[in-house]
């Protein structure tokens, strides 16, 4: 009962239970059989009577231990794993493989506008039809006719068939150019990332530039200012001792 509930619980299928058969001792036998079975088909030759001299031979065909066969498997297009069929190539079938009515070309590599122009005038046509068909009185009770409207509803559901596979058919061809799109702004965001950081930079260089040649003509000028204070001659009189004391004088 508690295996049966964490089965329940796990949401992973259990492995199949002949995994556990592949132990180095069957293995092993099954080596010494292929060695021993020569050319010989395994599934066809008696384990038993040429592993005699081996201990604990099983009573399953060791030939179950056997790789898949990769060229079977190419061959066949399919293989099974879990009792599920899996494709080697996945395709998408086509309507009539799927045992509708394709009105329109199996080949992708055909013109299928004017087949898909067609189905929709048709449509168009039909939806009409039935719009007058249903206005057609009713018939009789003792009538076992069907409905004139029946075969119209009939004949729209082929065509709404036809169109919705056709634009499945055509879903690689919308995710191709969608991605191409997609690459394609991705680059122009790039470049135009790349212009704005690219104008930053001029304008960033710009005014280092204009700050340089600030700096220098600040330079230039502290220096001719200097120059001009060495060359120009001292304005300054010279005080004496006696112009002192007759300065200290006045004040007292």
């Amino acid at each position: 009962m508690e295996d049966e509930e964490a089965e329940l619980r796990n949401p992973f299928p259990s492995p199949p239970s002949h995994y556990t058969r592949y132990t180095s001792h069957n293995l092993n036998l099954l080596a010494l059989l292929k060695e021993r079975a020569m050319a010989d088909d395994l599934a066809q030759v008696n384990q038993h009577a040429l592993l005699s001299d081996q201990p604990d031979v099983p009573d399953w065909p060791l030939a179950e231990l056997e790789k898949p066969r990769a060229d079977w498997i190419l061959e066949e297009g399919s293989y099974t794993v879990f009792g599920d069929t899996w494709f080697v190539k996945e395709t998408i079938p086509s309507l009539a493989e799927l045992g509708g009515h394709q009105l329109y070309p199996a080949d992708p590599s055909a013109d299928r506008r004017p087949a898909l122009l067609g189905i929709v005038r048709s449509m168009l046509v039909s939806y009409s039809q039935l719009l007058n068909a249903l206005l057609v009185p009713p018939p009789s009770l003792t009538s076992t006719e069907p409905p004139e409207w029946q075969k119209y509803v009939e004949w729209i559901t082929v065509l709404a068939q036809n169109i919705m596979a056709a634009a499945n058919d055509l879903r690689p061809v919308q995710a191709r150019a969608s991605l191409e799109l997609m690459m394609q702004r991705q680059l122009e965001l790039r470049k135009e990332e790349t212009q704005a950081l690219n104008c930053k930079c001029d304008e960033l260089e710009a005014k280092l530039t204009e700050l340089r040649n600030s700096a220098r003509n600040a330079s230039s000028l502290s220096t001719k200012l200097a120059e001009m204070t060495q060359s120009s001659p001292s304005t300054t009189a010279e005080v004496t001792a006696e112009d002192v004391l007759r300065w200290a004088e006045e004040i007292g």
